[in-house]
């Protein structure tokens, strides 16, 4: 049986020409992306928040006032009540 003849020089322009169609793809794709917008810069502020065991929000504190808080949560969890606990809540300052 006789083998097809294999032609190099044909061979290698089939390949240039596949390479250039892919880097045309890659170019019409890149070209279509679309830049995100910054997300705007949101501000927090650090809250101390006491907690219910049902993850209610009862008081919150300002940040340097954290002994107020724990004292708050302990007072509400004396008598058998249900624990309370103190934990960090960032809150989101609107600007004027």
């Amino acid at each position: 049986m006789a083998r097809k003849v294999v032609n190099r020089q044909e061979k290698a322009a089939e390949a240039d020409a596949a390479e250039k169609l892919a880097a045309e793809a890659k170019r019409k794709k890149a070209s279509k992306r679309k830049t995100k917008k910054a997300a705007a810069d949101v501000r927090l502020r650090l809250y101390w928040g006491v907690f219910s065991q049902n993850l209610k929000r009862v008081a919150v504190f300002d940040f340097d006032k954290q002994s107020e808080a724990v004292k708050r949560a302990e007072e509400l969890s004396k008598g058998g009540k249900s624990p309370h606990f103190v934990q960090k809540v960032k809150e989101e300052i609107k600007p004027e």
